[in-house]
């Protein structure tokens, strides 16, 4: 794919974060000079700075982790940056190095238990949901996933035992969809006749989801040839056995929740004219930086979408108002 269009627009248009990330990432001509001219635009921008201001005296930043909005009618969290996976992802995004103080001190907070536990607290409902933080690791629908995938986001996810051991169990997850013909070859049946009684797995059933799948793209330990290969041909198997209607719980204790962003459904390729939900984009860019794109066949077919995409002019250009259509109604425009 010949990229120099838009290589070329980017350098000229692009804001200082895509420039910073496009330079060093893509290009590797990043001076240290330039880089650390970069690095001082990114630190001048509203939502970094909006996020050091959510920095406490022990490191933590905000209030909880994909925590509530609002409790009892108080509003917990001014913008949603103030929450701490929020924070996480911004400083991910924006590339800033991890020895930068705000996200060192994030990392050493978030390996403190007594931080941790003192953070957790702050509402009632997040005190038993501290307790309980390991309950649900196996398929990504706990606390500590969450607490583990953001420190990977940071560039931190290799360099504990800790964290190595989780990247094991994400892979276990992804190994147990190879075994399924079906996912209701893992799921239950609830006997209640609650509104919502989808079947459900049990907490401690292996199964991917997105803070599982993003755990296993921001760290390399778990990487052998035969590893990577695993979870490429378990991709393609979710695309080949998953339902797009398919729903699933995840029962913990005598609790039925709906799984963070459990992979049950398949997984679609990039379209530039199409959101089919908010979160598709992200992993797409994940599974990409697994290091098998020829083995997806979902990433092969992005790389054709794009290609052609950007073919004319080297832009990319979205159709925003089909996908406003799609997130207004949930329905796919017709093409």
């Amino acid at each position: 794919m010949d990229l120099s269009k838009s290589i070329d627009f980017l350098l000229e248009n692009a804001g200082c974060v895509i420039q910073y990330r496009l330079k060093k990432e893509i290009l590797n001509n990043l001076s240290k000079t330039e880089e650390a001219n970069l690095l001082e635009q990114i630190y001048q921008t509203p939502n970094f700075k909006l996020v050091q201001s959510y920095v406490k005296p022990n490191g933590y930043i905000g209030s909880g982790m994909h925590s509530w909005g609002n409790w009892r009618g108080e509003i917990l969290h001014q913008t949603p940056l103030q929450d701490g996976e929020a924070a996480a992802r911004l400083l991910a995004y924006y590339a800033v190095p991890n020895t930068h103080l705000i996200i060192a001190d994030f990392i050493k907070a978030v390996r403190d238990e007594s931080i941790l536990r003192h953070e957790f607290s702050y509402i009632p409902p997040e005190i038993p949901r501290f307790e309980n933080r390991f309950v649900g690791l196996n398929n990504g629908n706990c606390l500590m996933a969450l607490i583990y995938t953001m420190q990977a986001l940071l560039r931190r996810g290799d360099d504990t035992d800790e964290l190595r051991q989780f990247q094991h169990i994400c892979l276990k997850g992804f190994q147990r969809v190879l075994s399924l013909s079906d996912i209701s070859d893992i799921t239950k049946t609830r006997k209640s006749k609650a509104k919502y009684s989808y079947p459900y797995i049990e907490s401690d059933e292996y199964f991917p989801c997105s803070y599982t799948l993003a755990m296993l793209a921001h760290t390399k330990n778990w990487r052998t040839p035969e590893a990577v290969k695993l979870v490429a041909n378990a991709l393609n198997h979710i695309n080949k056995i998953m339902k797009p209607d398919n729903n699933m719980h995840v029962r913990i204790g005598d609790n039925y929740y709906a799984p963070g962003f459990a992979l049950n459904r398949p997984l679609r390729p990039f379209r530039a004219e199409t959101v089919d939900t908010i979160l598709y984009r992200r992993p797409l860019t994940e599974i990409a930086m697994l290091g098998a794109p020829d083995d997806v066949d979902i990433i092969k077919e992005t790389i054709v979408n794009l290609e052609n995409a950007l073919s004319a002019d080297g832009i990319l250009h979205i159709a925003f108002e089909s996908c406003w259509h799609t997130l207004k109604t949930g329905e796919l425009p017709k093409l």
